[in-house]
This record gives structure tokens, C-alpha cells and sequence, in this order.
């Protein structure tokens, strides 16, 4: 439960920072960072959904699901979609850009990188005091 309330979390964070940054920006810090802070949306989300998932399974997954969409976008169906709903317009976005493809790693990437760090950290930690109360 509590892994899930975090990763609800993250998703909340995700999606603050990119309409505040939305909110004071209409060019390429616009474009990019909402790419960005959508994948790692998604990299949350994979954690609501399966929270015991690994790091670098939901990384994939996040990444994965983002070229996938970004990929439908060349079928026209999510531009269609986006135009009756604002909902569909920020899950599957208009068009098709290339850019966006190396843009989703950057938002996923570094968050799978902390997440194994902490979790290092946190197995040394209990490891630690395991050996230190002689267990």
C-alpha cells in the first residue's frame, strides 16, 4: 500500500511540474520537458499498478509503452481521439515526432537509476544493522 501511495505520488509530482512549467513556457522547454515528465508519469504509474515491479522491468515497460504511443500517433488515431477528448490529447498526444522517442528515456532513465540506488542503499543499510544486532 504504501509503495503504491509513492508511486501515486510521483505521478501528482510528474504531472504538477508540467502544467506549471506549461504554465510559463511555450516553446522547446514546453515540448520537451512534458515529454519527459510524461514518461516518467508513466514510470510511476507502472508502480501503481504492479508495485512490486523491478526498476529497470518498469523503466522498460514506461519506455516501451511511450514509443508505442508515440508510434500509433503515425496511424492518425490519436490525433482523431485528441480532437473530441483533452483527456486523449495528453495520454496519446497529436503527432508523430521523432524527437519525442529520445525524449521519453531521458525522463525514465534517471529515475530507474535513483530508484536502484536507494534501494541499494536501503539493502546496505538493513544489512548493516543486521550484522551489528548479530543476526
Amino acid at each position: 500500500m504504501r509503495s503504491r501511495l509513492l508511486a501515486l505520488a510521483g505521478v501528482a509530482a510528474a504531472l504538477a511540474v508540467a502544467f506549471a512549467i506549461r504554465a510559463v513556457d511555450d516553446g522547446a522547454l514546453r515540448q520537451y520537458s512534458g515529454t519527459a515528465l510524461y514518461a516518467s508519469m508513466i514510470y510511476a504509474g507502472v508502480f501503481v499498478l504492479r508495485p512490486r515491479t523491478t526498476p529497470l522491468v518498469a523503466g522498460a515497460v514506461a519506455i516501451a509503452w511511450c514509443w508505442a504511443v508515440e508510434l500509433a500517433q503515425l496511424t492518425g488515431v490519436p490525433a482523431e481521439l485528441s480532437a473530441r477528448s483533452l483527456l486523449a490529447r495528453y495520454a496519446l498526444g497529436v503527432k508523430f515526432d521523432p524527437a519525442d522517442l529520445a525524449w521519453y528515456p531521458v525522463g525514465v532513465v534517471p529515475l530507474v537509476v535513483a530508484h536502484l540506488l536507494f534501494r541499494r542503499r536501503k539493502f546496505h543499510a538493513v544489512t548493516r544493522q543486521d550484522t551489528l544486532a548479530g543476526r
